[in-house]
């Protein structure tokens, strides 16, 4: 291991614009800067691309990273180029002689970062072009993609411990925003980067403090998400992902009808539209992106205020990288969730029909199982969500919906024997399965048509459930589904008992349920005080800011987060620096951002009056 030619700190402070590292990013980049391999695990905007581009400044030879988002390959070289760092990219979206040029950039030393798709490694001209480089390290982002069992696997990434085999001298750092203890033990087996050796491995919290995760009883959910987005995020950025295509476009239909700026991305849509409306809400403020997951990994737009679910996710991890695209600046944003008794059957129906042996749906329903968990749950969801990545200990955050508005544990043992008899009676008397609404009205005494059609009025149990609502028995079936008591069978959902729920019908154990609280829109978020609020007076010199930011970003075609971020634009708006070396002290102005925009920054501080 040779001995680094520059400081790391120095390099933060003239190129990025900070004045110290955060978390152990100062020992991740010591180590790979001395040639030491790692597997870093650290959460979304906690500063992973730091982590493997000052060693990439820092060492001789050019950082090659391997990353699939070829769609933000532009932006991310265009972030790097903002600030001093020289930087290309190859992938397939590239003409011949851009192509061309990149690779004789590469060749001659003349970039500082070359960012590769997965799919170019499998190309031999790939390798060969590498072999007559000068390589400083390889960088693996979205590294959770080699894992067969986690949320995004992508078949390319399973090539990659090749890259050790040919240039064993070379260190590798790979790096994800999102592991379990089994996705982070399979990453290092597939790449070969097992603790131990030159091979370390760094582990931050994933904690995202600034994050308020808030999940809501499911009740016309776009109206819903209309109350939410008017009453906290008003023209502020966002993604809301829905579970299919349909959705997507319905979604973002009703949200430009009610007056807000919405585009909807899906798999189905033409990739140059695609491409269009990503370019649109990453260089545009204040858009929302209605989309499946097929959006969302490696966007680094820094000022996301809110990620909204209208269906419930597949896992933890997919719903944890997800909300994790909110808040990348540190600021408070808000991960919302709707969710009700369809979410679970839909899920379990959607394993039940899934390709794949039965281990492969035991693994699925694994995934639901913790989701439908941390829904469930009358404790802190954040605790909970950080017990999944295996960080034991934490304290109640007091910045999620059951901490600010607690909700009540109850004993529902006996309307959970009330559902389950129901849903047996009709089973073993009548040799019938019935949905979730036919077996709350017979609860309930409903004489419906569908009620008297089959007689369902002379069953033993029509009409002793008068002690709770229709929403609250739905609460009950959704919560017993979840729980596994109840099943959802055949290709109408209906419900089948499970032996779990036949223990629970003889009152063998008791059944705990949570009742939710009273829903509100503004008191969760009012709760507790927004750390970002400006003091009096900022607030028009930062919408000044920002205004002067968009122009000046459409100028140059680039993302606006690529001249400064919002908390840089905060910073100044409340110091207003009166010189350039006052605003050379802001955190994130680095010397090629000063150079190239202070005077800018200063005439609109003037235009303001400060």
């Amino acid at each position: 291991m040779t001995a680094p030619a520059r400081e790391p700190l120095d390099v933060l402070h003239r190129i990025f614009g900070y004045d110290a590292f955060r978390g152990s990013q100062a020992e991740i980049i010591e180590h790979v800067c001395a040639g030491g391999d790692a597997l870093v695990l650290m959460p979304t905007g906690g500063g992973k691309s730091l982590c493997y581009q000052i060693p990439a400044l820092v060492r001789d030879g050019v950082g090659v990273v391997v990353s699939p988002l070829i769609a933000l390959m532009q932006d991310q070289v265009d972030a790097l180029q903002a600030v001093g760092v020289r930087a290309g990219f190859l992938n397939s979206t590239q003409l011949p002689d851009e192509r061309r040029a990149a690779e004789a950039a590469f060749l001659a030393g003349e970039i500082d970062l070359l960012y590769l798709a997965p799919e170019r490694l499998r190309v031999p001209s790939t390798m060969n072009l590498l072999g007559r480089g000068r390589i400083a390290l390889f960088a693996i982002d979205e590294a959770h993609c080699v894992a067969q069992w986690g949320h995004d696997f992508r078949p390319d990434y399973l090539a990659l411990s090749e890259l050790h085999e040919r240039w064993p001298d070379v260190p590798r750092i790979a790096l994800t925003a999102t592991a379990t203890e089994a996705t982070h033990t399979e990453i290092a087996q597939r790449l070969d980067l097992r603790p131990g050796g030159r091979a370390r491995h760094f582990v931050a919290s994933f904690d995202r403090p600034n994050i308020q995760y808030r999940i809501v009883p499911k009740d016309r959910p776009r109206q819903q998400l209309l109350d939410f987005l008017r009453a906290e995020h008003p023209g502020d950025a966002g993604i809301v992902y829905c579970l299919s295509r349909n959705s997507v476009e319905q979604t973002a239909e009703f949200l430009v009808g009610q007056g807000i700026a919405a585009l909807p991305y899906h798999a189905g849509l033409d990739a140059g539209t695609r491409a269009a409306n990503q370019a649109r809400f990453l260089r545009e403020d204040g858009l929302v992106m209605v989309a499946t997951i097929a959006f969302g990994m490696g966007i680094d737009k820094p000022d996301v205020r809110f990620v909204a679910h209208l269906d419930l996710p597949k896992s933890v991890e997919g719903y944890y990288q997800e909300t994790g695209r909110a808040g990348r600046d540190g600021l408070p944003s808000t991960a919302w969730l709707a969710y009700g008794l369809a979410d679970v059957v839909q899920q379990r129906k959607m394993i039940d029909d899934s390709d794949g042996d039965l281990a492969h749906r035991r693994r699925l329903a694994q995934h639901l199982d913790a989701m439908l968990a941390l829904c469930e749950t009358v404790e802190c969801r954040r605790v909970q969500l950080l017990n999944y990545f295996g960080e034991r200990g934490t304290q109640p955050c007091g910045n999620c919906d059951t901490c600010l508005t607690p909700p009540e544990a109850w004993d529902g043992t006996v309307p959970a024997q009330k559902v389950l008899s129901t849903v047996w009676r009709l089973d073993k008397e009548r040799g019938q399965k019935f949905g979730a609404g036919q077996i709350v009205d017979i609860l309930l005494g409903k004489r419906t048509p569908k009620v008297e059609q089959f007689r369902h009025d002379e069953l033993s149990v029509f009409g002793i459930g008068a002690e709770l609502s229709e929403g609250e028995w739905r609460g009950v079936v959704r919560q017993l589904t979840a729980r596994g008591l109840l099943a959802v069978v055949g290709t109408y959902q209906t419900f089948a008992m499970t032996d779990a729920g036949r223990v629970a019908m003889r009152g063998e154990q008791p059944v705990m349920l949570r009742r939710d609280p009273e829903r509100t829109t503004r008191r969760t978020r009012t709760a507790k005080a927004a750390p970002a609020d400006l003091p009096a007076g900022a607030a028009p010199v930062f919408e000044r800011l920002r205004a002067w930011r968009g122009a000046a970003a459409k100028e140059q075609g680039v993302p606006a987060y690529v001249i400064f971020h919002d908390a840089t634009l905060r910073e100044i708006a409340t110091r207003v620096p009166g010189s350039l070396a006052e605003l050379g002290t802001v955190s994130g102005v680095g010397e090629n951002k000063l150079a190239k925009y202070g005077e800018q920054v200063l005439a609109a501080l003037a235009d303001t009056g400060g």
